[in-house]
């Protein structure tokens, strides 16, 4: 386009003869030389189409995934249907001390990410790599002490400990109900049922003078 409006700008130059509007067109010259100058050269469209194919579709966020170590290894496994036909560099994984993210590119039309910040303990960067199995993707964190972790993220450590905090109670009868309380509000309606039922059934028993203890 700019090349288009620069070939008709050096047409009116050329045929026009008043010193005003020629110095208007040759600034316009100067200017849409200078942007085509400056325009990033266009890329082949072999390339051009490999990138779109290769970061085509959107991105979809990895939640789910399993784990488990050894005295030298943090590995943690995500299903991902087909990510073995895929070439090896459609699956990278970048390692930091305390962190990892996964990117796998253009795997059934879409892109999947993964990222792991404030990892429990600090890891390997040079240690740590990725396979790619059957339907799966394992990435294998290199402990940088062989010692056994609670858990995969320092956030995860925190949250069991104020679950803990809140179980711990002088009062046992005030723990069991904050538990029940806990699996009622994350159960599902079966979960709710057995809940109301077993509630049901103690309030009786205790009317009866079966269960002396208020629960």
């Amino acid at each position: 386009q700019l090349q288009k409006d620069l070939e008709e700008v050096k047409e009116l130059l050329t045929s026009t003869t008043r010193k005003r509007v020629r110095d208007v067109l040759t600034a316009e010259k100067h200017k849409l030389e200078l942007e085509i100058k400056n325009q990033p050269p266009p890329k082949p469209k072999d390339v051009a189409e490999e990138e779109k194919s290769s970061l085509g579709g959107y991105t979809v966020k990895i939640n789910n995934y399993g784990w488990d170590q050894s005295d030298k290894f943090v590995k943690i496994y995500i299903s991902l249907n087909g990510v073995q036909k895929l070439p090896a560099e459609n699956v990278q994984v970048n390692f930091t001390e305390r962190s990892f993210d996964l990117l796998v590119k253009n795997l059934n039309g879409k892109n999947y990410t993964m990222t792991f910040n404030n990892l429990l303990k600090p890891i390997s960067v040079e240690g740590s790599s990725r396979k790619i199995k059957t339907d799966m993707v394992l990435v294998m964190c290199k402990k940088k002490r062989e010692e056994k972790w609670d858990c995969l993220t320092q956030v995860e450590k925190e949250s069991k400990e104020k679950e803990k905090a809140a179980y711990d109670t002088a009062d046992p009868s005030e723990g069991l109900m904050n538990i029940l309380k806990k699996m009622y509000a994350e159960g599902d309606d079966e979960m709710k049922r057995t809940i109301n039922k077993a509630w049901v059934e103690s309030r009786e028993k205790q009317y009866k003078g079966d269960i002396p203890m208020d629960i």
